[in-house]
């Protein structure tokens, strides 16, 4: 209980803008203070033992101090490990985040609350369920997990279904445990609730050629999800390193329409790309025939000509033209 480690007036001041900022706090090594939880707990044995001995019962009342540091000693340590922290609170004052590898000790009626630094990985719309246990620990039934995208509604108000995957961690251990009621919670419902407006303000397939859309722009749209996302939660000491769409698709009531369309969509653009290179092919064949002064054709033969090769290179079915021989 060293006086450096008492708290502050400035401990218990939120920063400027009304919200707690992380600082470091610097514990005592629990390895130093080891041997003096030992000595405090030798200490009780040893003078419950010689009240026996010596069959002297006040000798037993020595023990009691002695067994009460020995528990107060005992729940100021505290461990941390990789990737993670410990956030200080003694009686309402924040004291400072432990970021330090190691076993550690402080002020036993510190309350030590864990964060865990570590990228986490959060895709919206899903459920997980806990595994079911006995009494003894023993896994009974796996959990379950399930995905549910969310429905809403595109740029034309067609109904979608969309799911992203937001990839987070937290930075500020001081603002994510005063600033927000369960960080994580907030997380997941900011993340939905941004991924809603976003996919409510572009086209799922755009009508325009080379503008964005939810289907053909998935890297920008991503992009753009994780700006909204840092916006929002910015103030809860989260970082948001990467966000991408991961499930996208028109909701099943209008799914087989838009199938249509699209498969319609697709037949004209094979189609006109037949009919282009269709139309190639005949002013070739009709350039070759002048060059090669293998026929005079008058303007109506030409047509006709025309006519009946496109007729072959473009229907489906195998057509039988007659040529007309200008006879």
């Amino acid at each position: 209980m060293d006086a450096s480690h008492a708290p502050t007036a400035r401990s218990a001041a939120p920063a400027a803008d009304g919200q707690f900022r992380e600082r470091p706090f610097p514990p005592i090594s629990g390895w130093l203070v080891l041997p003096l939880t030992l000595g405090l707990l030798a200490f009780a044995v040893g003078s419950v033992v010689m009240a026996i001995r010596r069959e002297q019962p006040p000798l037993v009342l020595l023990a009691i101090p002695g067994g009460l540091l020995f528990l107060l000693s005992c729940v100021g340590y505290f461990v941390v490990g990789p990737n993670d922290s410990r956030t200080l609170v003694l009686f309402g004052h924040y004291r400072g985040t432990v970021r330090r590898i190691g076993l550690h000790w402080t002020n036993p009626f510190t309350s030590k609350k864990r964060v865990s630094l570590r990228v986490r990985t959060f895709e919206t719309g899903a459920h997980v369920t806990a595994a079911l246990k006995d009494p003894t620990g023993k896994v009974l039934q796996e959990g379950t997990r399930s995905r549910h995208p969310l429905k809403v509604n595109d740029l034309d108000g067609n109904p979608i279904e969309i799911a992203a995957v937001v990839v987070w961690r937290v930075v500020d251990t001081a603002e994510a445990l005063f600033s927000v009621d369960e960080y994580e919670k907030y997380v997941e419902i900011q993340s939905e609730a941004a991924l809603r407006n976003l996919a409510s303000q572009y086209h799922y397939d755009s009508p325009e050629h080379g503008a964005v859309s939810l289907r053909g722009s998935t890297d920008l749209v991503g992009q753009r999800l994780k700006e909204e996302l840092d916006g929002r939660l910015r103030g809860a000491g989260v970082e948001v390193l990467e966000s991408r769409i991961s499930s996208l698709s028109y909701a099943p009531e209008i799914a087989a329409a838009m199938l249509q369309r699209q498969q319609a969509s697709a037949v004209v653009a094979a189609r006109q790309k037949i009919v282009e290179g269709a139309v190639g092919m005949v002013e070739l064949a009709m350039e070759q025939i002048h060059a090669k002064k293998l026929a005079d054709f008058s303007p109506e033969q030409k047509a006709q000509m025309v006519t009946n090769l496109l007729v072959v290179l473009v229907s489906e079915r195998g057509a039988q033209p007659v040529v007309s021989t200008g006879q």
